[in-house]
Protein backbone atom coordinates (compact mmCIF):
# COMPACT_ATOMS: atom_id res chain seq x y z
CA UNK A 1 0.00 0.00 0.00
CA UNK A 2 1.33 3.46 -0.89
CA UNK A 3 1.82 5.99 1.95
CA UNK A 4 -1.14 8.35 1.15
CA UNK A 5 -3.37 5.34 0.56
CA UNK A 6 -2.30 3.78 3.88
CA UNK A 7 -3.13 7.01 5.70
CA UNK A 8 -6.59 7.15 4.12
CA UNK A 9 -7.38 3.51 4.90
CA UNK A 10 -6.22 3.96 8.50
CA UNK A 11 -8.53 7.00 8.81
CA UNK A 12 -11.42 5.04 7.28
CA UNK A 13 -10.98 2.13 9.68
CA UNK A 14 -10.51 4.39 12.72
CA UNK A 15 -13.67 6.31 11.84
CA UNK A 16 -15.65 3.10 11.44
CA UNK A 17 -14.39 1.81 14.80
CA UNK A 18 -15.24 5.08 16.55
CA UNK A 19 -18.71 5.08 15.00
CA UNK A 20 -19.43 1.47 15.90
CA UNK A 21 -17.50 0.92 19.16
CA UNK A 22 -16.55 4.33 20.50
CA UNK A 23 -13.14 5.89 21.05
CA UNK A 24 -12.22 3.89 24.14
CA UNK A 25 -13.13 0.52 22.65
CA UNK A 26 -10.45 0.24 19.95
CA UNK A 27 -6.69 0.33 19.77
CA UNK A 28 -3.96 0.81 17.17
CA UNK A 29 -3.72 -2.98 17.12
CA UNK A 30 -7.39 -3.22 16.07
CA UNK A 31 -6.77 -0.75 13.25
CA UNK A 32 -3.54 -2.47 12.18
CA UNK A 33 -5.24 -5.88 12.02
CA UNK A 34 -8.11 -4.51 9.93
CA UNK A 35 -5.77 -2.65 7.55
CA UNK A 36 -3.22 -5.48 7.39
CA UNK A 37 -0.21 -3.46 8.54
CA UNK A 38 1.99 -3.25 11.61
CA UNK A 39 1.07 -0.81 14.39
CA UNK A 40 4.40 0.96 13.73
CA UNK A 41 3.03 1.95 10.32
CA UNK A 42 0.08 3.67 12.00
CA UNK A 43 2.43 5.46 14.40
CA UNK A 44 4.35 6.74 11.37
CA UNK A 45 1.24 8.63 10.22
CA UNK A 46 -0.34 9.26 13.63
CA UNK A 47 2.09 9.21 16.58
CA UNK A 48 -0.74 8.88 19.12
CA UNK A 49 -4.36 7.80 19.23
CA UNK A 50 -5.21 11.44 19.95
CA UNK A 51 -3.51 12.46 16.70
CA UNK A 52 -5.46 9.79 14.83
CA UNK A 53 -8.78 10.87 16.31
CA UNK A 54 -8.12 14.54 15.61
CA UNK A 55 -7.33 13.66 11.98
CA UNK A 56 -10.60 11.71 11.72
CA UNK A 57 -12.52 14.71 13.09
CA UNK A 58 -10.71 17.11 10.75
CA UNK A 59 -11.53 14.98 7.71
CA UNK A 60 -15.14 14.62 8.84
CA UNK A 61 -15.43 18.41 9.19
CA UNK A 62 -14.18 18.83 5.61
CA UNK A 63 -16.69 16.23 4.39
CA UNK A 64 -19.49 17.93 6.30
CA UNK A 65 -18.60 21.33 4.86
CA UNK A 66 -18.70 19.85 1.35
CA UNK A 67 -22.04 18.12 2.03
CA UNK A 68 -23.60 21.31 3.41
CA UNK A 69 -22.29 23.31 0.44
CA UNK A 70 -23.91 20.76 -1.92
CA UNK A 71 -27.20 21.01 -0.06
CA UNK A 72 -27.10 24.81 -0.25
CA UNK A 73 -26.23 24.72 -3.96
CA UNK A 74 -28.84 22.13 -4.92
CA UNK A 75 -31.83 23.20 -2.81
CA UNK A 76 -33.52 26.60 -2.81
CA UNK A 77 -36.16 25.79 -0.22
CA UNK A 78 -35.12 25.84 3.45
CA UNK A 79 -37.41 22.93 4.34
CA UNK A 80 -35.86 20.75 1.63
CA UNK A 81 -32.40 21.78 2.86
CA UNK A 82 -33.30 20.67 6.36
CA UNK A 83 -34.69 17.38 5.05
CA UNK A 84 -31.46 16.76 3.13
CA UNK A 85 -29.47 17.52 6.29
CA UNK A 86 -31.56 14.99 8.21
CA UNK A 87 -30.94 12.44 5.45
CA UNK A 88 -27.18 12.68 6.10
CA UNK A 89 -27.80 11.34 9.62
CA UNK A 90 -30.17 8.66 8.30
CA UNK A 91 -27.58 7.53 5.74
CA UNK A 92 -25.06 7.02 8.54
CA UNK A 93 -27.42 4.60 10.29
CA UNK A 94 -27.78 2.65 7.05
CA UNK A 95 -24.05 1.86 6.98
CA UNK A 96 -23.73 -0.91 9.53
CA UNK A 97 -26.00 0.80 12.07
CA UNK A 98 -23.30 3.40 12.74
CA UNK A 99 -23.68 6.41 14.97
CA UNK A 100 -22.68 9.90 14.01
CA UNK A 101 -18.96 10.41 14.67
CA UNK A 102 -19.67 13.43 16.88
CA UNK A 103 -22.32 11.56 18.84
CA UNK A 104 -20.03 8.63 19.58
CA UNK A 105 -17.18 10.89 20.62
CA UNK A 106 -19.53 12.97 22.77
CA UNK A 107 -20.40 9.81 24.70
CA UNK A 108 -16.70 9.46 25.59
CA UNK A 109 -16.04 13.19 26.12
CA UNK A 110 -15.10 12.95 29.78
CA UNK A 111 -12.29 10.51 28.97
CA UNK A 112 -10.95 12.20 25.83
CA UNK A 113 -7.86 14.36 25.53
CA UNK A 114 -8.87 18.05 25.80
CA UNK A 115 -7.66 18.69 22.25
CA UNK A 116 -10.12 16.10 20.93
CA UNK A 117 -12.94 17.64 22.95
CA UNK A 118 -12.07 21.07 21.51
CA UNK A 119 -12.15 19.65 17.97
CA UNK A 120 -15.41 17.87 18.72
CA UNK A 121 -17.00 21.07 20.00
CA UNK A 122 -15.84 22.90 16.88
CA UNK A 123 -17.34 20.20 14.69
CA UNK A 124 -20.66 20.37 16.53
CA UNK A 125 -20.45 24.15 16.23
CA UNK A 126 -20.24 23.75 12.43
CA UNK A 127 -23.56 21.90 12.48
CA UNK A 128 -25.21 24.45 14.77
CA UNK A 129 -23.99 27.47 12.79
CA UNK A 130 -25.31 26.01 9.52
CA UNK A 131 -28.64 25.13 11.11
CA UNK A 132 -29.00 28.57 12.66
CA UNK A 133 -28.32 30.22 9.29
CA UNK A 134 -30.79 27.84 7.64
CA UNK A 135 -33.53 28.71 10.13
CA UNK A 136 -32.84 32.40 9.62
CA UNK A 137 -33.13 32.07 5.82
CA UNK A 138 -36.24 29.93 6.18
CA UNK A 139 -37.94 32.51 8.39
CA UNK A 140 -36.96 35.34 6.03
CA UNK A 141 -38.44 33.39 3.12
CA UNK A 142 -41.61 32.77 5.11
CA UNK A 143 -41.38 28.98 4.85
CA UNK A 144 -40.10 28.12 8.33
CA UNK A 145 -41.21 29.05 11.81
CA UNK A 146 -38.94 28.78 14.80
CA UNK A 147 -40.47 29.25 18.22
CA UNK A 148 -37.57 30.96 19.92
CA UNK A 149 -33.92 31.92 19.74
CA UNK A 150 -32.52 30.49 16.49
CA UNK A 151 -29.28 29.34 18.12
CA UNK A 152 -31.28 27.34 20.65
CA UNK A 153 -33.51 25.96 17.92
CA UNK A 154 -30.42 24.86 15.96
CA UNK A 155 -29.15 23.10 19.09
CA UNK A 156 -32.54 21.42 19.48
CA UNK A 157 -32.36 20.04 15.94
CA UNK A 158 -28.86 18.66 16.39
CA UNK A 159 -29.61 17.20 19.82
CA UNK A 160 -32.82 15.61 18.55
CA UNK A 161 -31.08 13.96 15.61
CA UNK A 162 -28.23 12.65 17.75
CA UNK A 163 -30.72 11.24 20.27
CA UNK A 164 -32.88 9.74 17.55
CA UNK A 165 -29.83 8.00 16.09
CA UNK A 166 -28.86 6.63 19.47
CA UNK A 167 -32.30 5.14 20.14
CA UNK A 168 -32.65 3.79 16.60
CA UNK A 169 -29.27 2.11 16.98
CA UNK A 170 -30.10 0.73 20.43
CA UNK A 171 -33.32 -0.85 19.18
CA UNK A 172 -31.87 -1.67 15.74
CA UNK A 173 -34.91 0.13 14.36
CA UNK A 174 -34.30 2.95 11.84
CA UNK A 175 -38.05 3.61 11.96
CA UNK A 176 -37.52 5.25 15.34
CA UNK A 177 -35.16 7.73 13.69
CA UNK A 178 -37.60 8.30 10.83
CA UNK A 179 -40.49 9.07 13.17
CA UNK A 180 -38.42 11.55 15.19
CA UNK A 181 -37.07 13.17 12.02
CA UNK A 182 -40.56 13.56 10.57
CA UNK A 183 -41.79 15.25 13.76
CA UNK A 184 -38.75 17.52 13.76
CA UNK A 185 -39.21 18.54 10.13
CA UNK A 186 -42.91 19.22 10.72
CA UNK A 187 -42.12 21.39 13.73
CA UNK A 188 -40.22 23.94 11.66
CA UNK A 189 -42.35 23.91 8.49
CA UNK A 190 -44.52 27.02 8.48
CA UNK A 191 -48.14 26.10 8.13
CA UNK A 192 -50.01 27.96 5.43
CA UNK A 193 -53.58 29.05 5.93
CA UNK A 194 -56.17 28.47 3.26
Amino acid sequence: MQEPETRTVVLDVAQELIQTRGYNAFSFRDVAERVGIKTASIHYHFPTKTDLCRAVISRQREELAAALARIDAEEDDANRRLARYVSVFRATLEVGNRMCLCGMLAADATTLDPSIVADLRSSLGDHEAWLEALLHRGEEAGVMAASGDLREEARLILSSLEGAMLLARTFDDPGRFDAAALALLSRFRKQTVG
